[in-house]
């Protein structure tokens, strides 16, 4: 079943629509490699990817275990490589509205590394999380 449908529209951009939702996704070339920079590139939309999984799949391992994870964000910083071009970190601060026990803290931390978009990124990509607290705990 096609998931989405990608055109391009010159310029370096792209339209990318969910059939199913017809949600839309626009992106541009980075200023450092010929474009604009005024919208998610193709590799901010895969480190991006990465943070959203994980949160996708700590929120289910959350509502599971009856622990509040609303609010808690995810701060996205990717490192490009050059020769080839790729991406070679990406970087992932979540912040948590409230601390979390050791335990909690542990088994979602593992999950968010279990999640389908981590265990697709191919080894050579670093995958550095982070878990911080917005209480300061």
């Amino acid at each position: 079943m096609v998931m989405s449908k990608v055109t391009y529209q010159g310029n370096l951009r792209t339209q990318a629509i969910h059939l199913q939702s017809n949600n839309e996704i626009i992106t541009d070339a980075p200023v450092d490699n010929h474009g604009k920079g005024e919208a998610f590139s193709p590799t901010d939309l895969l480190a991006t990817s990465l943070a959203s999984c994980m949160l996708t799949i700590i929120g289910i391992k959350a509502a599971d275990m009856g622990v509040d994870i609303i609010g808690t964000t995810a701060e996205v910083t990717k490192i490009m490589a050059a020769n080839p071009r790729r991406v070679s970190e990406v970087h992932i601060v979540m912040t948590f509205m409230h601390a979390l026990d050791d335990r909690t803290q542990k088994i979602l931390y593992n999950t968010a590394l279990s999640c389908p978009v981590a265990q697709s990124i191919h080894p050579d990509i670093t995958q550095n999380l982070t878990f911080s607290y917005a209480d300061g705990s």
